[in-house]
């Protein structure tokens, strides 16, 4: 049981991740509190948020909406600031206990950043972070003694099987993936999916950009690479399987031949929970699984030609350097000219391989150099998809 209330900056409060953990605020007003919240675009929840919530601070990134939020919260007595880099400066605040950062994309990095060196808990709902800088964020968290706790579905349940583990080593470790909307769609028949086609994730209800990318498994992807910083291993030792019911989130191989495995039903409000208030673990009403109608649980390999993007996360990550920066940035560039009905599904790889190809190699980059990567790879992949023809047409 929590000791002491938490009081919390939830960056990016107005997303999926964000909304979910202010319910869990909300049913547990004796055990946390807000201090700052943030969005990037959507002015409207956050001022809705800011209104049930109180909290000292409101940050709107996009500064074109300052106005429109300073007016309506400065006379509650709320603190309004703008622009990206206020969601870094509001973290040396004494008042923060713990920082659940839920940006999405490479926007997240500097807030995660700036978490850690001012020591404060960090609790990472942002994969991006690890995947393009994960040995700097790896470094400020033994640096300042900070511990980083995974809120993703599947590194949650790896930390949660390795709570009390200390000492014992890991034989390796298994991604679960549910398989996405075209588990058993072939090849051919990618060449006509449609954008609301991939939307349609068969487990979890998520934004636009994680949707894709975990129709691509490119989510997963990126998990493999969240998974090597996390849990310090090496690729070799992280196997991704799919399983379609999305129960198993994970397990954990020990040398003895012993499996750990953590199983829920498809709530994001656990893993969040469970990083918020870790060690402890809060009462909940949320469903639980009943074993006598769970008749099946389906195994299988992913097709990694099929899903390219799959192979292509484990090149960066075998290579580092500045390849996963890369990655990541023509990701997201890919992923929105997708959404744009600018290029095809089968072309985000495309647009990646090509990047990864093109921007120069980097084997040591320092963290101040890596805005520079991500901006030049997105010009490049911007390239990439305006010489692509859209093969669906």
């Amino acid at each position: 049981m929590l000791k002491v209330k938490k009081r919390l900056a939830i960056l990016g409060s107005t997303g999926s991740i964000g909304t979910q953990a202010l319910q869990i605020v909300a049913e547990h007003p004796q055990f946390f509190s807000v201090e700052v919240l943030s969005a990037n675009n959507n002015y409207t929840l956050l001022i809705e948020q800011a209104k049930k919530f109180n909290p000292n601070v409101a940050v709107i990134a996009n500064e074109n909406h300052y106005n429109v939020v300073n007016d309506a919260l400065t006379p509650l007595g709320i603190k309004v600031y703008a622009g990206s880099k206020a969601l870094e400066q509001v973290l040396e605040m004494s008042t923060i206990d713990m920082v659940l950062l839920s940006v999405v994309g490479f926007a997240g990095l500097k807030p995660a950043l700036a978490a850690l060196n001012n020591k404060k808990p960090l609790a990472l709902a942002n994969k991006e972070s690890l995947v393009v800088a994960g040995e700097h964020i790896i470094a400020a968290s033994k640096k300042n003694r900070t511990p980083v706790i995974p809120v993703d579905s599947e590194h949650s349940a790896i930390f949660q099987c390795l709570n009390g583990e200390n000492g014992n080593n890991i034989e390796k470790i298994i991604l679960t993936a549910s398989g996405g909307p075209f588990r058993k769609t072939t090849k051919e028949q990618l060449y006509h999916v449609t954008i609301n086609d991939a939307l349609k994730h068969p487990s979890w209800n998520m934004g636009d950009k994680i949707s894709i990318d975990s129709a691509t498994l490119m989510n997963k992807g990126f998990e493999v690479m969240e998974a090597h910083w996390l849990f310090n291993l090496d690729p070799s030792q992280i196997e991704i399987v799919v399983h379609p019911q999305s129960v198993i989130h994970s397990l954990v191989f020990f040398e003895d031949g012993s499996v750990k495995a953590q199983m829920s039903h498809t709530d994001m409000r656990i893993p969040i929970q469970y990083a918020l208030t870790f060690p402890a673990r809060l009462k909940s009403d949320y469903r639980r699984l009943d074993f006598s109608k769970l008749h099946t649980l389906n195994f299988e390999p992913p097709d990694y030609k099929k899903f390219r993007n799959l192979a292509l996360a484990y090149e960066a990550l075998k290579r580092k350097g500045n390849l996963p920066c890369i990655l990541n940035a023509s990701n997201e560039i890919a992923v929105e000219a997708f959404l744009q009905n600018r290029i095809s599904f089968l072309q985000i790889p495309d647009v990646i391989e090509k990047t990864m190809n093109s921007v120069t190699f980097i084997y040591n980059p320092e963290a101040d150099e890596l805005t520079e990567i991500d901006a030049e790879a997105r010009t490049k992949a911007k390239e990439i998809v305006n010489k692509l023809k859209n093969i669906k047409n």
